[in-house]
């Protein structure tokens, strides 16, 4: 036989509460940062690249302050500082150092081949550009990336100071 139930009160757990869903106007928000976060990370590797260009080698140390451009860009008018500023900063940054080493590639192709710049990118395609970028990333500018985007996550975190 099975023993009673017990009579007195039982203490049941309630469910967690779940949050709010989020409102149409704030998901709309959140695509816009994003898109412009987007926007701001290929406009760096693309000012980025002409100045590599122009002097004629390559610059990994100008990931530092192409990403604390960033930072301060998106904190400034894109997010408030926090969570999401940091991620936004620190992924346009990573966005910035991976779309210059595929211009570059494709710069590259382009000058080997004799054509022009957007054709070589349309010759070439996504992945074989992809494929060359992350050939072309050694240590060092591995090593410049992670930096910069450390200081541009660090930098949007942290509110302005008040004067």
């Amino acid at each position: 036989m099975m023993a009673p139930l017990c009579d007195g009160p039982t203490h049941v757990a309630s469910p967690p509460a779940l949050p709010a869903p989020m409102s149409a106007r704030s998901a709309f928000l959140s695509a816009f940062a994003l898109f412009t976060a987007t926007m701001l990370g290929l406009a760096a590797g693309a000012a980025w690249m002409v100045i590599s260009l122009y002097m004629g080698r390559p610059l990994p140390w100008l990931a530092v302050p192409i990403g604390a451009l960033l930072a301060l860009t998106i904190r400034g008018t894109v997010r408030r500082p926090g969570l999401a500023a940091m991620l936004l900063s620190a992924g346009a940054t990573a966005l910035a150092v991976l779309y210059l080493n595929m211009l570059i590639a494709s710069v590259q192709i382009a000058g080997n081949m004799g054509i022009g710049v957007a054709d070589a990118m349309r010759t070439a395609g996504l992945a074989m550009l992809w494929q060359l970028a992350c050939m072309a990333l050694g240590p060092v500018d591995l090593l410049w990336g992670v930096l910069a985007m450390a200081l541009a996550g660090w930098l949007a975190a942290r509110p302005p100071r008040r004067r």
